[in-house]
């Protein structure tokens, strides 16, 4: 490229270096020798560890050597141009055009960083004891703390120092700077994982489907009740300073939300399954508030396809849409649409199964304990949505009074109609006023919305609550009134003692029956009774019933308010 302007002379460089390092050779060497699906291969399961086990040695050192090739090859084609150096590993790890061809996954790029290395060494940037110093780093790293992300970023960053202090021309601390800027950029999720404690360790591997048979496992994508439920993973435990000390001020924050995109926030592990099996749920994490899922419909679809795809790469067999993300894109139909390849539910077979399990042994309960449901009033708040007018038919035959609270009044009056032609000696009331619970000796309530619609003063003494909305539609208010219950609706305990570093707000070892459905889901393999859009078949109600008693899940009707048993 002699006479040519420099710039334009380095632009082309690491416009050709990107292409060709673009090109999937190890990746497509793996596709052709195993036939294995890509979400077996991505980084999170260890790159070159997991090749080894799913590909055999052969597959796995060849298709490392091949990267290394490609970094030598690149780097020396020009001659050690920094550039060229930049962009091949840039190609390498975000491989456009490539990656619109071929569904191949890409590693850490730790074989191309290898190839780059020795090509610039050999083209005499700097000595090869200078050139190792990164190797030496991640060697370091990765002995000592068995985190692949950690020493891989750890390398890159000692590669300009390195050359700094060696006094490498600009031009090549540049051309590293960069290197390792959009390496450790690449391993942000997986540095996250590593300071919350979820991200797989060299010689752990976590579990893959088809590879160990004995461990199932599953996804589920779970949102922030409130802005303090944002720091309960060690990662982002800092952004509290931030806005504690009004560095970052909220409304900045919820509008940083919007931007971000899913990432694994925990594991649940320790559920033993009564077949023996092993079941653990990937906690997916969407950062939107319950109003903002309610509030920007559009950008909440687009990040729970996000978390479906993150769930699908990181080997998931099935994955959970919970509380708010249930409502998304037509109750998840349209991610389903958009993520074929993995089994999605929104959970509502099993939430509406728990909820027909526990209201006759409530009710039962209430008597037991002095009430007389023949003299009864009971409200149901939310009736006009499905699980609440399930609980309405219920209890229908059981009390003298009913009070269906709802927004739409129209709807209301005919869900009484249908009722009182059932049960024609029943007092029917139709309200949109939730103070009107304030007569009942019974509420049953299963909203949708975000924040509590119950307070104390829509509560006399001595009723019993059942709460079945999530995010809770209880305020903690209602408590104080004297002589009153608060039973959560729809939360199981699985089999086997539980163990998750975040608190799900739902007690000990509890979860959600929207996560409990995803989980029975996929222990039976049983992907054709997922839950999906509005209607929930009667069906798959009586399925998931049977199905969780056999595997061992029991579902909760006491009041616990201790919280969750950490890592």
């Amino acid at each position: 490229m002699a006479g040519m302007d420099p710039v334009a002379a380095s632009l082309i460089v690491l416009l050709v270096a990107y292409l060709v390092g673009g090109a999937p050779l190890g990746g497509l060497l793996v596709r052709r020798a195993t036939g294995l699906h890509p979400r077996l291969l991505n980084p999170h399961l260890l790159g070159v560890e997991n090749v080894l086990r799913v590909a055999g040695p052969q597959v796995a050192v060849a298709s490392f050597l091949l990267d290394v090739l490609k970094g030598v090859l690149v780097v020396g084609m020009f001659q050690g141009n920094p550039w060229a150096a930049l962009g091949v590993y840039a190609g390498h790890l975000y491989p456009w055009p490539w990656g619109k061809w071929f569904d191949t996954p890409r590693g850490r790029g730790n074989g191309v960083l290898l190839g780059l290395l020795a090509g610039l060494a050999a083209a005499g940037l700097a000595s090869w004891w200078v050139l190792a110093v990164p190797v030496w780093v991640y060697a370091a790293l990765l002995t000592g703390t068995r985190y692949v992300a950690l020493a891989t970023a750890a390398g890159l960053v000692a590669l300009p120092i390195v050359l700094v202090l060696v006094g490498a021309p600009v031009e090549a601390l540049a051309a590293t700077a960069l290197i390792a800027a959009i390496g450790v950029w690449r391993q942000k999720g997986a540095l996250a994982r590593a300071r919350d404690g979820t991200e797989a360790r060299f010689g752990y591997p976590p579990p893959v489907l088809g590879l160990r048979p004995e461990v199932v496992l599953a996804a589920f994508m779970a949102h922030p009740l409130t802005i303090d439920d944002l720091w309960q993973p060690a990662s982002q435990r800092w952004l509290r300073r931030f806005v504690a000390r009004g560095w970052l001020r909220e409304e900045w924050l919820r509008r940083a939300l919007l931007l971000m995109r899913p990432m694994v926030q925990g594991e649940i592990s320790g559920i033993q399954l009564s077949d023996g099996r092993e079941l653990r749920v990937l906690l997916i994490g969407g950062p939107m508030l319950p109003d903002q899922i309610r509030n920007y419909p559009d950008v909440a679809e687009r990040m729970a396809v996000q978390g479906a795809r993150m769930a699908r790469e990181f080997g998931a067999e099935a994955f959970g849409l919970g509380a708010f993300w249930s409502t998304v894109g037509d109750k998840g139909l349209r991610i389903q649409e958009a993520v074929p390849d993995i089994a999605i539910t929104n959970g509502g077979a099993y939430t509406a199964a728990t909820v027909r399990a526990a209201v006759p042994g409530l009710l039962e309960r209430f008597a037991e304990s002095g009430g007389t449901l023949g003299n009864a009033c009971a409200a149901v708040v939310g009736a006009n949505g499905v699980v609440a007018f399930g609980v309405a038919r219920g209890i229908a035959g059981e009390v003298a009074r009913l009070v269906l609270i709802g927004r739409d009044r129209e709807r209301l009056s005919r869900s009484a109609n249908t009722l009182q032609r059932k049960h024609p000696e029943l007092e029917i009331v139709v309200s949109t006023d939730v103070a009107d619970c304030a007569q009942a000796d019974l509420i049953f309530t299963a909203t949708s919305d975000p924040a509590p619609v119950i307070f104390a003063e829509h509560v006399k003494p001595g009723a019993w609550v059942f709460d079945i909305g999530r995010p809770a539609d209880v305020d903690e208010s209602v408590r104080s009134v004297p002589g009153v219950q608060v039973i959560p609706g729809g939360v199981v305990r699985p089999p086997g003692g539980m163990r998750s570093a975040i608190d799900l707000h739902f007690g000990t070892a509890k979860v959600p029956a929207c996560m409990a459905e995803t989980m029975i889901m996929t222990a039976m393999r049983s992907f054709d009774r997922r839950s999906l859009g509005p209607m929930t078949r009667s069906a798959d109600i009586a399925y998931y019933l049977e199905a969780g008693e056999s595997l061992g899940f029991e579902i909760v009707t006491e009041d616990d308010r201790t919280p969750a048993v950490a890592a």
